[in-house]
Parts: structure tokens; C-alpha cells; sequence
């Protein structure tokens, strides 16, 4: 019985794992199980499918079943539509326009009108744009099934944060230069369940009582993360200024610090070793580890350890076991110990390395981390500074890489592929 039983709970892991279902992987951390992800490729070696995908959009790429759905956008963001595609083939099941938008808000250049990921169940897909759309798809037929397009965020800069499940939940950050909250929806009928405003003082006002620096000192991007502690759910959210933690059933702030000096965070914290690894973003960017059992408001020194130098800006951590691994935007690769903050290396990927927006993911023993410019560094995850191999594609990424296997589904700015052995 115990042998069936460990069987049955091996087997029901592995079928977990299976899909890439949200932002960062199964656990939104940037793990994957896989063993057998290709070391090297190129243009000519180890791609299995290339296809072109319309639009400009940085959202990644997400895996249900044996489907890669996407979101995308024209370039001045009138049309909003969705990309889904055979993983295995790379045929193109479904390829729509969903919305129209006559007046979109304005989107800075470095992003674009369709950066936020979908999420994905079974038989449900999940995409938004930000205040402009959000619906939900049935995954077989491509129906909608419903839709909001009345939530009120001035972006300022574009969207960026993702949408996250939670049992009956579809949670999403709303951070804009006008008003900044988190809420939750029924993912049954997109009906609100509960909305929680930002409870920091922005303390940005100038003299005739409007935001100063037209509202960049509110925005953020970043997409929010359920942790368990002390066996209990707890949402991870970080906005301009201050990183928080709710309570995901009622939305209830459990703590929150503060941290004046940064706005326009983006990467999605981790969490591990009772601690949320928390980048504060721009200005005056940090790494703050914040034991994530406190309560009520919090500031810097009540971290249990932060850092300064070389903090990503745009690509989220990866924590691998004990250790806490960072590239920053301009290809500065860093390891601490993730207990004591204790630096292990921090390093230069390559003389000439580019830029980074994308996050990186893990792999056996392997770290796998693309650029601006189209070129993927893989890093040994090891206390031991070592790159592995640089693999280079003709266009850029800003997009995510997505784990199907053995395989890598990476979206660059106007292509996606499929890099298998």
C-alpha cells in the first residue's frame, strides 16, 4: 500500500510540473524539473519550430496540455489579441483579435501594450492588458467567456503585472500614476470579491496637490506571489514605495515595508527560508529580505539583511536551495548566501553581455538567462562563478522562457521557438 501510495503522489507530482501554467513556472519561482534541456543552440542547432508572431508584445509564453497561449498587441496598442500555438508543431491553433481600443493610454517605448503573462488552468486561460481588458478564454473552443474592461488604472508607462490564481481567485496588482490597489476576482464570472488600496503615504505631492514626476513615484509592474507560512496562504504584492503582504482569502494587509526612496518595482519576489526576497525597483533600487511571519509596518533596518549593488531592476531571483542567485539589467550575476546575505561572487556574465529584462529560470544544476539582444547565457548554480555557454538568435528577448519538458519555449520580440536536443 505504501509503494502504490508513493506512486500515486510521484505521479501526481510529475503531472504538476507538467505544464508552465503562469509567470515564472508551476511555483512562480523559475524552477523547473527538467533534465534534458538543451546546453546549446543557435540559429541552425537544436530548434525544433520557429514561427513568426504579429504584434509587439513582452508577454512570455505559457504551457497547458499541448498548447503555448500568448498575448499581443499592435504596436499602438488599438488591437489586443491572443496567440495560442501547438507545442509540438508550432501550428497555430487560434490567432485573434479580441479587443479594440480607440484611445489607449500612452506606453513608454521600452514596453509594450501587451506585457503582462497569462494564466492558465485546466480548460481556462486567463489574460489581461491591464485597465484596457481582461477576460477569460475556454481553452478548447477559444470562446469568452467573460470579460472586464471597467477597471480604472492611468498605467502611465503601460501595464506590466501578471495575474495569479488562488483557489476561486484571479488576483491582479494595479499600480498607475492615479490610483493604486490589489483585487481579487471570481475566476468563475470575473465578479469583484474583494479590493485593497495601497495604505503607504507616497508622500510625492507638489504645491497644488498632484503627484509629482506625473506619477512615476506610484507606478509599478510587478506581478504578485503566494507564499505558504507557517502553513498558511499569504500574498506577496509589491507597489511604489512600500512591498506588502495580504491575507489572499479577504485581501487584509499583514504587514508592509516601507521603503521611500524606489518606485516602478517589477520582478515577482521569491520566497524561501521563512524570508520574501524582495528588489525594490527603481531610484533608489535595493535587495530587502523581509522575514515574512512579521506584522504591521515595517522599514529598511527592520530587514534581515539587504543590499545595495547591482540589484535587477527588471529580471526576478532565483533561490536554489541555500543559495540566492541575481542578474541585474546590465548582466551583473550575483550569489549570496540566502540565510545570512553573505556574498558569494558578483561577477561580469560577459565582457560585452547587453541588457537584461527577462527572468530567469532553473534547470538541473543550471541557470538560463536571456537577454535584450537575443543571446541566452547558461550559468552553473553553484557557488562557483562559471557560464556554460552563450546562445545567440537573431532578435531579442524581453519575454520569459517557458520549460516543456525537455524543451525551451522562448519568445524573442518577433518570433517563437521551441529549442529541443
Amino acid at each position: 500500500m505504501k509503494t502504490i501510495c508513493a506512486l500515486v503522489l510521484s505521479v501526481a507530482t510529475v503531472a504538476c510540473h507538467a505544464n508552465w501554467p503562469q509567470f515564472r513556472g508551476p511555483k512562480g519561482n523559475g524552477h523547473s524539473p527538467a533534465k534534458n534541456l538543451p546546453l546549446k543552440w543557435s540559429e541552425s542547432e537544436n530548434i525544433k519550430w520557429k514561427i513568426a508572431v504579429d504584434g509587439r508584445a513582452w508577454s512570455s509564453p505559457v504551457i497547458w496540455g499541448g498548447q503555448v497561449w500568448m498575448t499581443s498587441a499592435s504596436a499602438d496598442g488599438k488591437q489586443l489579441s491572443v496567440v495560442v500555438v501547438n507545442k509540438n508543431t508550432g501550428k497555430v491553433l487560434f490567432d485573434k483579435k479580441l479587443f479594440d481600443v480607440a484611445e489607449p493610454q500612452f506606453a513608454h517605448k521600452f514596453n509594450s501594450y501587451a506585457s503582462p503573462t497569462p494564466v492558465l488552468e485546466d480548460g481556462r486561460a486567463y489574460v489581461t492588458w491591464g485597465s484596457p481588458a481582461t477576460a477569460c478564454l475556454d481553452m478548447k473552443t477559444f470562446k469568452i467567456l467573460w470579460q472586464r474592461r471597467d477597471l480604472v488604472c492611468d498605467h502611465f508607462r503601460g501595464a506590466g503585472s501578471s495575474p495569479i490564481i488562488f483557489r476561486n481567485l484571479l488576483i491582479m496588482n494595479y499600480d498607475g500614476a492615479d490610483t493604486q490597489y490589489v483585487m481579487a476576482l471570481d475566476k468563475k464570472t470575473g465578479k469583484d470579491v474583494w479590493r485593497t488600496d495601497r495604505s503607504v503615504d507616497y508622500k510625492d505631492l507638489d504645491e497644488d496637490g498632484k503627484p509629482a514626476a506625473g506619477g512615476d513615484w506610484r507606478k509599478a509592474y510587478a506581478t504578485p506571489h503566494i507564499a505558504w507560512v507557517n502553513a498558511k496562504p499569504m500574498l506577496l504584492s509589491s507597489g511604489a514605495k512600500a512591498h506588502y503582504a495580504y491575507n489572499p482569502v479577504n485581501g487584509k494587509e499583514i504587514w508592509r515595508i516601507e521603503h521611500l526612496g524606489q518606485h516602478s518595482a517589477s520582478t515577482r519576489t521569491v520566497y524561501g527560508h521563512g524570508n520574501a526576497y524582495i528588489p525594490t525597483g527603481f531610484g533608489k533600487g535595493e535587495l530587502l529580505v523581509v522575514k515574512a511571519d512579521s506584522t504591521g509596518v515595517l522599514q529598511d533596518e527592520d530587514a534581515e539583511w539587504h543590499v545595495k549593488r547591482s540589484i535587477p531592476k527588471k529580471p526576478s531571483l532565483l533561490l536554489v536551495g541555500k543559495y540566492l542567485y541575481m542578474i541585474d539589467d546590465g548582466g551583473i550575476a550575483s550569489c549570496y548566501e540566502a540565510k545570512t546575505g553573505e556574498q558569494i561572487y558578483q561577477e561580469r556574465i560577459a565582457r560585452k553581455s547587453g541588457n537584461f529584462s527577462a527572468s530567469p529560470v532553473y534547470a538541473n544544476g543550471r541557470i538560463y538567462i536571456s537577454n535584450e539582444d537575443g543571446t541566452t547565457f547558461v550559468l552553473a548554480a553553484k557557488p562557483d562563478f562559471k557560464v556554460l555557454a552563450e546562445n545567440k538568435l537573431e532578435e531579442g528577448c524581453m519575454a520569459s522562457p517557458a520549460i516543456d519538458g525537455d524543451a525551451i519555449i522562448l519568445r524573442t520580440k518577433t518570433h517563437l521557438y521551441r529549442i529541443a536536443k
